[in-house]
């Protein structure tokens, strides 16, 4: 009942007003072929572009298909883990410096895509079997300068992160791909890779030759390149939308429940929900990318229940991210010529483009500063 309100499976954030990429006919050669043109492979290729470089990017569907244009519109600093966790896990100069590079980052995003960012802060709320480790998460962040301060407000207590950012994925993406493509990028849909090899990507009705390829996919990445069985695990991540409403005002993107629940308004007043994987994790960890009832049950409930919004869901859907053991994502070259980014852990807007933009280097045999982070093991 819960899939058959809406249309299925398309984002809040699409206005429809996109013009499909062409499909790769034929043969055609560049520096460095490009396979999936989400937020990290539009990055990747802006950065090879900026380098010099010729570039041929493709993509299964189009620009932003997969969950760089069907996220939560979180553009949030810093790694997937809590920073207390991640100065725990990575040490506190390390962790300090990824904070850094994804503030950059952000800041990037914002100029590259204007008036696709908002900066309102976020929240994590919190619940009594949370509130040790946000008494933690406060600790650790004043201790090294970071903005945070301790939020009391109508949605419950928790923290407030002063100057985090959310936007519109869908949009920034499609942004940055004009950008890449008014610098001379080549840019094709419906092309999926169907033979990655070094020097040559085969699609259905073409082939790229190129001195490197760059596989910048995050859900399916083990699907794609089997080598990374083990090292990335995809799942789905499913969300719903509402209709504008003003009988509720959220001031910024909000998280809960150890942030498995996530939503913001927009600034037409449509509501953005998603979360709920935990509910169903064994389901959750899988390559199906349509949205499902329980999940989409849980999401209600937490729409009309928790936020208390009467107005009807216009949208729901899914999309499919990859997860890494370490919570760190995957940089590496995974076969000779072949390098492949990915496993963003559910947190890939501003971490997953800084790996976009330090693989176009590496690639290409020039230093990555965020590069030589990644391959740092954790403490």
């Amino acid at each position: 009942m819960y899939l058959s309100l809406v249309t299925a499976n398309l984002p809040l954030w699409d206005d429809g007003a996109w013009r499909p990429l062409p499909r790769l006919e034929g043969t055609l050669t560049a520096d460095v072929c490009v396979i999936g043109l989400g937020g990290s492979g539009l990055s990747c290729i802006d950065e090879l572009r900026a380098m010099g470089r010729s570039v041929v990017g493709l993509d299964a569907v189009d620009v932003a298909a997969g969950a760089a244009g069907r996220n939560g519109g979180l553009l949030l600093p810093g790694t997937a883990d809590y920073h207390h966790d991640a100065v725990r896990l990575l040490g506190r100069e390390r962790a300090l410096r990824l904070h850094q590079l994804t503030l950059e980052e952000v800041a990037r995003i914002d100029a590259q895509a204007p008036g696709t960012v908002r900066f309102p802060g976020s929240v994590r709320l919190s619940s009594p079997d949370e509130d040790a480790d946000c008494d933690a998460q406060f600790a650790a962040m004043r201790a090294d300068g970071l903005p945070v301060e301790r939020y009391e407000g109508p949605f419950g207590l928790g923290l407030f992160f002063p100057g985090d950012a959310s936007f519109n994925p869908l949009r920034r993406c499609r942004a940055l791909a004009a950008r890449v493509q008014a610098a001379g990028a080549r840019l094709f849909g419906a092309s999926p890779a169907v033979r990655i090899a070094a020097g040559t990507v085969a699609t259905p009705a073409g082939a790229v030759h190129a001195d490197r390829v760059i596989v910048a996919v995050d859900g399916r990445l083990e699907l794609l390149l089997p080598e990374l069985l083990g090292v990335v695990r995809t799942a789905r991540l499913q969300m719903l939308g509402t209709a504008p409403t003003r009988e509720i005002d959220i001031p910024c993107p909000m998280s809960a429940r150890w942030g498995f629940d996530y939503w913001q308004q927009a600034p037409d007043g449509s509501i953005a929900l998603g979360g709920g994987r935990d509910i169903v994790m064994d389901q959750e960890w899988t390559a199906g990318g349509e949205p499902t009832g329980l999940v989409q049950a849980h999401l209600d409930s937490v729409l009309r229940d928790r936020l208390g919004v009467r107005a009807p869901v216009s949208h729901r859907w899914a999309a499919n991210v990859s997860y890494t053991e370490t919570g760190l994502p995957v940089l590496t070259e995974v076969r000779p010529g072949v390098w492949a980014i990915g496993g963003y852990s559910g947190t890939g807007n501003a971490i997953g483009a800084l790996c976009g933009r330090a693989v176009a280097r590496v690639a290409c045999g020039e230093p990555s500063e965020f590069a030589g982070l990644m391959t740092t093991t954790r403490s």
